[in-house]
């Protein structure tokens, strides 16, 4: 009980201050020394400087790394972003079964488009329209209406 009467309300503040910025510290550090790994354009040679640099003199190395790559640590991280986002997109694509076979309203919209254009008429649009919905997301026959009316 003693403990809390001892330790001022202002040492307290001190303390997580401090705490804070040592828990900040660690998270630059090991956001730069990523970024020195992740880097392509430095070479071993490069990579090997910087990680003994920012390891041995740590607030030096750490600021030091941020004034002279400040600047494409961000455009990296950027990068890196946008191609994590491509590859996740075209996993979705592969998941989600869009490997080129057209889907029900994909068929639809084009024989409206055919339609539209005149290629086909409203009863040859009727018959394949109905052909689709019936099947409903199964593969299209070879020699049905919308096949044949596609040339």
């Amino acid at each position: 009980m003693e403990l809390a009467y001892d330790y001022p309300l202002l040492s307290m503040f001190w303390t997580m201050l401090w705490f804070f910025l040592w828990i900040m510290w660690f998270v630059l550090l090991f956001r730069i020394i990523g970024d020195i790994i992740r880097d392509d354009e430095l070479s071993g040679w490069g990579k090997t400087g910087w990680m003994i640099f920012v390891i041995v003199l740590p607030f030096l190395g750490v600021f030091v790394y941020v004034i002279a790559r400040g600047k494409s640590m961000g455009q990296r991280e950027i990068s890196h972003a946008r191609a994590q986002q491509a590859e996740f997109d075209a996993y979705v694509k592969k998941a989600a079964g869009d490997s080129g076979r057209a889907t029900s309203a994909n068929e639809l919209a084009k024989l409206s488009d055919m339609r539209a254009r005149g290629d086909i008429t409203d009863e040859e649009f009727r018959r394949a329209k109905d052909l689709v919905l019936s099947e409903a997301g199964s593969p299209v026959r070879p020699g049905t209406a919308t096949t044949s009316a596609t040339h």
